[in-house]
């Protein structure tokens, strides 16, 4: 009988292979149910399912409405991203070195791109002529190198991550400073953001960029010692610089007397609404069995809310973890699993994720009531080779599923579930 992992195991595996827990590397060996060959029990059928909603196809190509994933199945990172903002959806190609903003028909709106490695935008002369229709069809030549994640404000001006050449990343204090944030309106680019603001220096590895309802920028970087988090205004100034790091979480439970715990700050995302900071931190334990075996396990994961204007905490969220079963022979065994932390919507909803069987679970959990929702998304996971996903500010889930012959554009309507609980308070 075939025996088989599920997708929650196979990406936690990779998630807890290596973890970076204050400085220094764990290897979780001690997760040795990872290695089993196990059967899936079947749990996602138990959740109700959001439908998902395709909205337009991209073909591959270097035409302007085309995007370029060839050597998908080669190594190394794929930059293409997506994100979506009332209705309009961004999406950087890497590899062709573009950016599109096209309308939930998939129309090209806006094309951003490297004159020196793509062709001229070939625009009909019929479409053009059409004014009622495409009369603010646009291109914006700018020489991008590798543009990755990006992120629309309200006025529909976008940020995007640009990794610099070689020849321009920068070493301080160990750091490797090799990312900055261009800035573009619909029209032309405006600047590019350092650390210190506008010009300023290059930042570390970006993990994610948010922008808020003031439109505020926000960009979150990997250093050794946790996140560093940068938040600007409107006008690309720096308002605040801070470093969380995994020694300066607070403690949170109780431990055992002769257990040592550790915590990892897995991510940081910017309440949409007011000036703090959700943090997310997994806490770990050594353990000892009967047989007198040690690993690293997982105990909890909690969000932090971290005031900006006077640096202190609110009260901690409990996130319940994914529990998966698994089954071998006439044994059955549930484990625990951290979701990853996808955002926050405008509506005050934190949304985790993880990925499974022919999909994925989202967990919604609302960070003032801590009232808890889980839904399935379901998509193709055999015939999908490279995904990119999206939380929108109104709580929509976007995404980018490449197959073989193209790519979807597709959302959830996970904003409507969020409205659904408003309108019943």
């Amino acid at each position: 009988m075939e025996k088989f992992e599920t997708a929650a195991l196979k990406n936690s595996r990779r998630r807890f292979s290596v973890k970076k827990l204050g400085g220094n590397f764990f290897a979780f060996a001690a997760f040795s149910f990872f290695s089993l060959l196990i059967f899936s029990c079947g749990k996602n059928s138990d959740l109700s399912s959001i439908r998902r909603e395709e909205k337009f196809t991209l073909n591959y190509g270097n035409l302007e409405n085309q995007i370029n994933l060839f050597d998908l199945n080669s190594t190394g990172e794929i930059n293409t991203r997506i994100a979506m903002r009332d209705g309009f959806f961004f999406i950087s190609n890497g590899k062709s070195k573009k950016i599109l903003q096209m309308n939930s028909y998939g129309d090209l709106l806006t094309l951003y791109y490297n004159p020196k490695t793509n062709p001229a935008p070939l625009f009909d002369e019929e479409i053009l002529d059409d004014e009622s229709k495409y009369s603010t069809r646009k291109t914006v030549p700018y020489t991008f190198f590798e543009p990755s994640f990006l992120v629309p404000d309200s006025r529909l001006n976008f940020y995007v991550v640009e990794t610099l050449p070689k020849e321009r990343h920068e070493v301080a204090d160990g750091k490797n400073l090799r990312q900055v944030v261009l800035h573009f309106n619909s029209d032309s680019f405006v600047n590019y953001i350092g650390q210190q603001g506008r010009g300023g220096t290059p930042f570390p590895y970006i993990k994610n960029i948010y922008t808020s309802s003031d439109d505020s920028l926000f960009v979150v970087c990997i250093v050794s010692e946790g996140l560093q988090v940068f938040c600007y205004n409107s006008e690309g100034n720096l308002l605040h610089d801070i470093v969380v790091k995994h020694s300066d979480v607070p403690d949170y439970g109780e431990v055992k007397a002769g257990v040592t715990r550790f915590v990892e700050v897995e991510n940081i995302v910017p309440d949409f609404n007011s000036a703090r900071l959700f943090i997310k931190a997994d806490f770990y334990e050594n353990s000892v069995d009967s047989k007198g075996q040690g690993g690293v396990g997982e105990v909890m994961t909690v969000i932090f809310p971290y005031d900006l204007s006077d640096g202190s905490y609110g009260k901690p969220i409990e996130i319940p973890p994914y529990e998966e079963s698994i089954t071998q022979g006439f044994a059955k065994q549930t484990y625990k699993l951290s979701y990853d932390f996808m955002g926050v919507s405008d509506s005050g909803w934190l949304f985790f994720t993880i990925a499974v069987d022919s999909g994925f679970v989202v967990q919604m959990v609302q960070a003032d009531s801590s009232r808890i929702v889980r839904r399935f998304l379901s998509y193709d996971t055999k015939d999908t080779v490279y995904s990119a996903f999206n939380l929108s500010a109104s709580g929509i889930i976007s995404a980018l599923l490449a197959g073989q012959e193209n790519a979807k554009v597709v959302w959830w309507r996970t904003d409507d579930l969020a409205r659904s609980f408003a309108e019943n308070e």
